[in-house]
Protein backbone atom coordinates (compact mmCIF):
# COMPACT_ATOMS: atom_id res chain seq x y z
CA UNK A 1 0.00 0.00 0.00
CA UNK A 2 1.51 3.76 -0.97
CA UNK A 3 -0.27 6.85 -1.12
CA UNK A 4 -1.94 7.60 -4.75
CA UNK A 5 0.54 11.22 -3.93
CA UNK A 6 2.40 12.77 -1.36
CA UNK A 7 2.13 16.50 -1.01
CA UNK A 8 5.47 18.59 0.35
CA UNK A 9 5.95 22.25 0.57
CA UNK A 10 6.64 25.21 2.72
CA UNK A 11 3.82 26.23 5.40
CA UNK A 12 1.07 28.47 3.14
CA UNK A 13 1.50 26.21 0.40
CA UNK A 14 -1.40 24.75 0.00
CA UNK A 15 -0.69 21.21 0.92
CA UNK A 16 -3.93 20.59 3.35
CA UNK A 17 -6.09 22.57 0.86
CA UNK A 18 -4.73 21.00 -2.39
CA UNK A 19 -4.76 17.47 -0.77
CA UNK A 20 -8.53 17.47 0.48
CA UNK A 21 -9.18 18.62 -2.70
CA UNK A 22 -7.21 15.92 -4.69
CA UNK A 23 -9.07 13.50 -2.30
CA UNK A 24 -12.83 14.54 -2.89
CA UNK A 25 -12.33 14.35 -6.68
CA UNK A 26 -10.47 10.77 -6.89
CA UNK A 27 -12.54 9.45 -4.25
CA UNK A 28 -9.64 8.54 -1.87
CA UNK A 29 -8.91 9.48 1.47
CA UNK A 30 -6.53 12.19 3.20
CA UNK A 31 -4.05 12.17 5.87
CA UNK A 32 -2.17 14.92 7.09
CA UNK A 33 1.33 13.85 9.06
CA UNK A 34 0.80 16.95 10.89
CA UNK A 35 -2.87 16.11 12.09
CA UNK A 36 -1.32 12.55 12.86
CA UNK A 37 1.61 13.73 15.25
CA UNK A 38 -1.30 15.66 16.97
CA UNK A 39 -3.24 12.83 17.73
CA UNK A 40 -0.55 10.67 18.58
CA UNK A 41 1.11 13.47 21.11
CA UNK A 42 -2.68 14.46 22.80
CA UNK A 43 -1.77 17.95 21.67
CA UNK A 44 -0.70 20.93 19.53
CA UNK A 45 2.41 21.21 17.73
CA UNK A 46 3.24 24.19 19.17
CA UNK A 47 2.43 22.66 22.85
CA UNK A 48 4.82 20.01 21.79
CA UNK A 49 7.58 22.40 20.85
CA UNK A 50 7.04 24.36 24.10
CA UNK A 51 6.87 21.50 26.36
CA UNK A 52 9.34 19.27 24.54
CA UNK A 53 11.23 20.77 21.64
CA UNK A 54 11.86 20.68 18.15
CA UNK A 55 13.67 17.36 18.24
CA UNK A 56 11.19 15.35 20.03
CA UNK A 57 8.55 16.85 17.66
CA UNK A 58 11.08 15.96 14.45
CA UNK A 59 11.08 12.35 16.06
CA UNK A 60 7.26 11.88 16.56
CA UNK A 61 6.95 13.49 13.12
CA UNK A 62 9.63 11.22 11.36
CA UNK A 63 7.68 8.22 12.80
CA UNK A 64 4.33 9.89 11.70
CA UNK A 65 5.60 10.09 7.90
CA UNK A 66 7.42 6.54 7.84
CA UNK A 67 3.75 5.04 9.32
CA UNK A 68 1.45 6.85 6.42
CA UNK A 69 3.94 6.13 3.59
CA UNK A 70 2.89 2.38 4.24
CA UNK A 71 -0.51 2.51 5.44
CA UNK A 72 -2.20 4.99 3.44
CA UNK A 73 -3.26 4.69 0.49
CA UNK A 74 -4.92 8.44 -1.07
CA UNK A 75 -3.74 11.44 -0.88
CA UNK A 76 -0.90 12.59 1.99
CA UNK A 77 0.22 15.66 3.14
CA UNK A 78 3.36 16.24 4.93
CA UNK A 79 4.43 18.86 7.39
CA UNK A 80 6.73 21.64 5.51
CA UNK A 81 9.93 20.43 8.08
CA UNK A 82 9.70 16.59 7.20
CA UNK A 83 12.05 16.94 4.16
CA UNK A 84 14.62 18.01 6.79
CA UNK A 85 14.99 14.35 8.01
CA UNK A 86 17.42 12.17 5.85
CA UNK A 87 15.82 8.99 6.00
CA UNK A 88 12.27 10.58 4.89
CA UNK A 89 13.97 12.01 2.30
CA UNK A 90 15.69 8.05 1.18
CA UNK A 91 11.70 6.77 2.13
CA UNK A 92 9.92 9.55 -0.40
CA UNK A 93 12.48 8.45 -3.46
CA UNK A 94 9.83 5.27 -3.96
CA UNK A 95 6.56 7.76 -3.73
CA UNK A 96 5.20 10.22 -6.43
CA UNK A 97 5.88 13.31 -4.46
CA UNK A 98 4.65 16.76 -5.87
CA UNK A 99 5.96 19.96 -4.63
CA UNK A 100 3.80 22.58 -3.89
CA UNK A 101 5.98 25.55 -4.45
CA UNK A 102 5.12 29.26 -3.25
CA UNK A 103 6.46 32.30 -3.40
CA UNK A 104 7.75 34.42 -0.10
CA UNK A 105 4.93 36.83 -0.43
CA UNK A 106 2.12 34.19 -1.44
CA UNK A 107 3.35 32.12 1.35
CA UNK A 108 3.47 34.77 3.88
CA UNK A 109 -0.16 36.61 2.81
CA UNK A 110 -1.05 32.62 3.40
CA UNK A 111 0.19 31.89 6.65
CA UNK A 112 -0.21 35.53 8.10
CA UNK A 113 0.22 35.57 11.97
CA UNK A 114 -0.65 32.11 12.05
CA UNK A 115 0.46 31.64 16.09
CA UNK A 116 0.00 27.62 15.98
CA UNK A 117 3.35 27.40 13.65
CA UNK A 118 5.85 27.63 16.37
CA UNK A 119 8.74 28.08 13.57
CA UNK A 120 7.16 31.29 12.60
CA UNK A 121 6.78 33.23 15.34
CA UNK A 122 8.12 36.72 16.04
CA UNK A 123 8.87 38.12 12.51
CA UNK A 124 7.04 35.34 10.44
CA UNK A 125 7.88 36.90 7.14
CA UNK A 126 12.10 36.62 7.69
CA UNK A 127 11.23 33.32 9.24
CA UNK A 128 9.39 31.83 6.76
CA UNK A 129 12.19 33.17 3.94
CA UNK A 130 14.81 31.42 5.93
CA UNK A 131 12.76 28.03 6.26
CA UNK A 132 12.26 28.56 2.72
CA UNK A 133 15.29 28.95 1.27
CA UNK A 134 16.58 26.72 3.22
CA UNK A 135 14.13 23.98 2.57
CA UNK A 136 13.46 24.37 -0.99
CA UNK A 137 16.15 22.35 -2.85
CA UNK A 138 15.42 19.46 0.01
CA UNK A 139 11.54 19.67 -1.63
CA UNK A 140 12.92 19.92 -5.10
CA UNK A 141 15.22 16.53 -4.06
CA UNK A 142 12.30 14.22 -3.65
CA UNK A 143 9.82 15.90 -5.78
CA UNK A 144 8.96 14.10 -9.23
CA UNK A 145 6.90 17.45 -10.42
CA UNK A 146 6.90 20.59 -8.83
CA UNK A 147 3.34 23.49 -9.10
CA UNK A 148 3.62 26.41 -8.57
CA UNK A 149 0.45 27.86 -6.47
CA UNK A 150 1.10 31.16 -6.62
CA UNK A 151 -2.07 33.74 -7.43
CA UNK A 152 -3.76 30.19 -8.49
CA UNK A 153 -7.14 28.61 -7.00
CA UNK A 154 -6.26 25.46 -4.99
CA UNK A 155 -8.80 23.86 -7.54
CA UNK A 156 -6.61 24.72 -10.25
CA UNK A 157 -3.57 23.49 -8.82
CA UNK A 158 -5.64 20.03 -7.81
CA UNK A 159 -6.61 19.92 -11.41
CA UNK A 160 -3.07 20.34 -12.80
CA UNK A 161 -1.95 17.34 -10.42
CA UNK A 162 -4.56 15.12 -11.89
CA UNK A 163 -3.55 15.84 -15.52
CA UNK A 164 0.01 15.23 -14.97
CA UNK A 165 -0.25 12.25 -12.54
CA UNK A 166 -2.75 10.12 -14.22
Amino acid sequence: MAPWVVLVGPPGSGKTTVGGILAQRLGLGFRDTDADVEAEAGSAIADIFVEHGEPHFRALERAAVARALTEHNGILSLGGGSILDAQTRKDLCSHRVVFLDVSLADAARRVGLDTSRPLLLGNVRGQLKQLMDARRPLYGEVAMLIVSTDGREPEDVAAEIMRTIR
